[in-house]
């Protein structure tokens, strides 16, 4: 039996309060907006670009594949967590509406550039679906995606008015992936694309750490945060999270890193608690798009 919904979010508010000193600020880089704190309440000059980081993502970034988003405050949550100021990363505002894209940019430029790649096949009745069909075509890459028949008919409609070639299989995301892989292997001018499990998947997310890292000094804050509360579906934007705050430091400087997850999905939970990758016999949520078997 799971706690009841209000119990859930007063252990959440409880736990970012407890992680950081009144004054401080918070981020999140969630599909939709979560929340972050950080340790310093001190004002802070601009932060400079990390010449220990290099320029990750440039060349899909100076294109224009993903976007710079919003960091903002919100006033209910810093409320909620009794003055420790709480911001929220607005990458919903990405081109596909979701955070998705800054993977599938580097990915794809990655393959394009490197090894010629021309043709994409994916497997996601979800946010990555929908992001490798937006920044595909802008490569001149075809993009052909496989989706479980749980996939919603509006989102179908979206991927084919992006340009997809779009099939439903499969009675999960799993037996969709399956036939992706199957497709890919047989065309030798084509790249499988996973929603998840790809480093080069992860650097493009990381630069939602780099830009926060910015984006709190100009707001005063500085030093690493004392949290980030990102959502986790097969830890692809986890992996990003990890991944940016090596580069800058932030994983020796104490930062926690909160994962929400959804009940009936917690395929990475049950990783957690047994030590060992677990993969679920099913998904038993609603949220369908938001669920691995098991994460990466």
């Amino acid at each position: 039996m799971h706690p009841p919904p209000y119990r859930r979010k007063a252990a959440l508010t409880a736990l970012l309060a407890s992680l950081a000193p009144v004054g401080t600020s918070a981020f999140s880089a969630a599909r939709r907006a979560s929340t972050v704190t950080s340790m310093s309440a001190a004002a802070a000059d601009p932060i400079s670009p990390d010449p220990e980081a290099g320029d990750v993502a440039a060349a899909s970034r100076s294109l224009g594949l993903f976007a710079r988003t919003p960091l903002v405050p919100s006033a209910p949550l810093t409320e909620l967590c009794s003055g420790r100021r709480v911001f929220l990363k607005l990458d919903a505002l990405q081109a596909s509406g979701s955070f998705k894209d800054r993977g599938m940019a580097h990915l794809c430029h990655t393959l394009r550039s490197e090894q010629g790649i021309g043709r994409l096949i994916s497997s996601s009745g979800g946010n990555a679906g929908l992001a490798v069909a937006t920044v595909a075509p802008r490569l001149d890459m075809e993009v052909s995606v496989v989706v479980p028949e749980t996939t919603k008919a509006l989102v179908v409609g979206r991927l084919r008015r992006l340009g997809a070639d779009v099939t439903v299989h499969g009675a999960n995301w799993n037996e969709a992936d399956a036939l992706a892989r199957e497709r890919a292997d047989a065309d030798d001018g084509a790249a499988y694309v996973s929603p998840y499990d790809n480093p080069l998947l992860w650097t493009g997310h990381s630069t939602v750490v780099d830009e926060v890292r910015e984006q709190l000094a100009e707001e005063g804050v500085g030093g690493a945060p004392a949290a980030i509360v990102a959502s986790v579906g097969g830890g692809g934007l986890l992996c990003g999270i990890f991944e940016g705050m090596e580069r800058h430091s932030w994983d020796g400087a104490g930062a926690a890193v909160i994962a929400a997850e959804t009940v009936g999905a917690a395929s990475f939970g049950r990783a957690l608690e047994s030590g060992a990758v677990v993969r679920l016999s099913s998904i038993d949520s609603v949220a369908t798009s938001l669920g691995a078997l098991e994460v990466t």
